[in-house]
């Protein structure tokens, strides 16, 4: 019943079929696409996606999917995107693994008006581990030049009939034709959620006999679709671009054709709402059988811990507890893995992100706090919806408690989280409070706002030269993040953040964690960079090394996603720089402030002088962590005026 609604709800927000259109009828080889140089509606595109399709197909129970790839590449050295390819596949236990089988890569050529074909030679695809549970098979296209053709395809084959993966559909470049087909058995169904404002040219949706039985089909077809293009302060493009997805809501076994028919049960409806998830989850034996443990943390926490009287403070005191005692081993998981569970954990003192918060639950429980978990998706999987409830997107969990009527979230995977402020990647607008009762969404957003302090204190010398020593201090959001790169390669973090930034010498640089978890960076410098002399005269920026010439909100193409910051924040620059003896300043700007009428923006310059010595202090405010898409031209007049405002010079005059 609820497939026939579905086929109804899509026959009504689809475009109807005009004509006749035959699916998966992949086009020849054109030798005009290898003749064009450049595209024509745009001639600065890297490349154009010829044909592309996805066949999800279950025969005898088990997934297939066949995947073609055909890309007209234009510029070569800006189309890398399209040149390394990786198919990742799920890597199960009982020998119930997903397979590539019939890869095939070539590069087409068009060389004194013949088809030259190169094809990659079977020892230059690999596979690797990529982690726990998948395999990645990678390749690369061989002989491509600008003009070049390339194209692949493969096949998987998966025993997981019910997981079929979320295919986007719009690209960073022009797609001429795209298809999306899932063909299944009748005794099956599956709901489509369909995400974003592109319609298919073409559309099919009905019974059809097929693979030697009744089946149902979902089969959609574009033509021209334009490029949706990254934009900066997006986490997940992929969020706002078209996407499908198909998720089993049931399954028939007394239907003819079932390769499972000798069982019993007769119809079971797998549409689920987040509180059956939240069934599934308390009956799983990787979280709700996990939580019944008592007796493994019974004994765990120092009693001073369980002593304490204060909620809020007991709750912080186990959180460090754990933060102290166990390490997160950079896997992100909803529960528990490979059947080991919490025990394991104990022992070893290592874990998932799952196991560590689940864990965090537990003694929070022992001490006598009534800790529940909240399950998430980490950007990286995509935006939890309401109306689409997935368990196979859940893959992190967090601590929570309600304290004098304020929520409060806990994530022990993170040696840097406080109470509120979990890993950045978790940050993802929703989760699920999950309960052995229901589910309630919850809002998870970065509370608060994140600082980052830059200090310069400088002294310029007669022959222009300037001398000093410089900090930047993150607090907050900001000091986990930029202490995770660090700590991930040190060296790397000091290159990218300092060396290639700055082109001037500077020594004794030294990042450290503070001991009230803010995050610095110094170094001393000396430099002839900053000033221009003009007879006797000294002309430089006040702000140095901390000016900018540009911003990053500098889009020409309408905004198609929100703006997201990971946390609201503060950016203060202050730089004093004191003259040497015998100058004086002849001229310094006037302080000012600006802000959007609602607040959300705010700047202010202020400048103050005293003798010799000058400081020009600048904070810029942003309220909040995600903007809508509507606030990018007020972002962008804001910064144009920090960028004209911070631009200005003074002159220092030998007297």
């Amino acid at each position: 019943m609820k497939t026939k609604i579905l086929q109804l709800l899509l026959a009504v927000v689809f475009l109807p079929i005009f004509g006749q259109y035959k699916f998966l009828d992949i086009p020849k080889l054109d030798n005009a696409d290898l003749k064009t140089s450049k595209y024509e509606k745009n001639p600065t595109e890297a490349a154009e996606v010829l044909y592309k399709s996805y066949h999800y197909y279950i025969v005898d129970g088990e997934l297939k999917l066949d995947v073609v790839s055909r890309v007209k590449i234009y510029i070569k050295d800006h189309a890398e995107k399209f040149l390394n390819q990786e198919i990742y596949t799920y890597d199960g236990k009982n020998n119930k693994s997903e397979k590539v089988s019939s890869l095939k890569v070539v590069t087409y050529n068009l060389v004194n008006d013949k088809v030259e074909t190169t094809s990659v030679e079977k020892n230059s695809k690999y596979k690797s581990k990529e982690s726990k549970n998948y395999t990645v098979t990678k390749f690369a296209f061989e002989n491509v030049k600008d003009g070049s053709v390339v194209e692949y395809r493969y096949s998987v084959h998966s025993p997981y009939f019910w997981a079929v993966d979320k295919v986007t559909v719009e690209d960073v470049v022009p797609i001429r034709r795209f298809e999306y087909v899932l063909d299944f058995p009748k005794y099956l169904g599956f709901n489509i959620d369909y995400k974003g404002s592109l319609k298919p040219k073409n559309k099919d949706d009905k019974d059809k006999n097929i693979y030697g039985g009744e089946y149902f089909t979902y089969r959609f077809g574009y033509d021209d679709i334009a490029p949706y293009r990254d934009e900066k302060y997006v986490h997940n493009i992929d969020n706002y671009r078209t996407s499908i997805r198909a998720e089993l809501n049931s399954s028939d076994i007394t239907m003819v054709g079932n390769p499972y028919e000798s069982n019993k049960g007769g119809f079971k409806s797998y549409a689920v709402t987040w509180k059956d998830i939240s069934k599934q989850l308390y009956e799983s034996d990787y979280f709700g059988e996990q939580l019944k443990r008592r007796s493994l943390v019974k004994e765990l926490l120092p009693v001073d811990i369980k002593n304490i009287e204060s909620p809020e403070a007991k709750a912080a005191a186990v959180l460090k507890f754990v933060q102290k005692n166990y390490n997160w081993n950079g896997y992100y998981t909803v529960g528990t893995e490979d059947g080991k569970g919490i025990k394991d954990l104990v022992e070893t003192k290592v874990g998932t992100s799952g196991e560590i918060n689940l864990l965090l639950i537990m003694l929070m429980r022992s001490a006598g706090l009534d800790a529940q978990p909240v399950v998430l998706a980490t950007i990286g999987r995509g935006l939890l919806m309401d109306h689409s409830p997935s368990l196979n997107q859940l893959n992190y969990t967090v601590a929570f408690l309600e304290i004098d009527k304020k929520t409060i979230l806990y994530d022990a995977s993170s040696k840097l989280s406080i109470p509120n402020l979990i890993r950045p990647t978790a940050f993802n607008y929703n989760g699920y409070l999950m309960t052995e009762k229901g589910a309630q969404k919850l809002n998870v957003l970065c509370p608060g706002k994140s600082t980052t302090y830059l200090n310069v204190n400088a002294h310029l010398n007669p022959d222009g030269t300037v001398v000093g020593s410089f900090s930047d201090k993150d607090t907050m959001l900001y000091a986990m993040m930029n202490n995770e790169k660090y700590e991930e390669d040190k060296a790397a973090y000091q290159k990218e953040s300092y060396k290639d930034r700055y082109a001037f010498p500077f020594t004794n640089i030294k990042t450290e964690l503070l001991e009230d978890n803010a995050f610095q960076t110094s170094f001393d410098f000396d430099s002839d960079s900053f000033v221009d002399g003009i007879g006797n005269k000294l002309v430089f920026n006040p702000l140095l090394f901390l000016y900018n010439k540009s911003h990053e909100f500098d889009q020409t193409d309408e905004r198609r996603s929100p703006i997201e910051l990971y946390t609201g924040y503060d950016k203060i620059k202050k730089v004093t720089i004191t003259l040497p003896d015998g100058y004086a300043f002849e001229n310094v700007p006037k302080s000012k402030k600006f802000r959007t009428e609602d607040n959300a923006i705010q700047y202010v310059y202020k400048v103050t002088q005293e003798g010799n010595k000058l400081t020009v202090e600048t904070t810029t405010t942003v309220e909040d962590p995600v903007y809508p898409k509507e606030y990018y031209p007020a972002f962008k007049q804001i910064f144009d005026n920090i960028t004209k405002m911070e631009g200005q010079v003074v002159t220092a005059v030998k007297k």
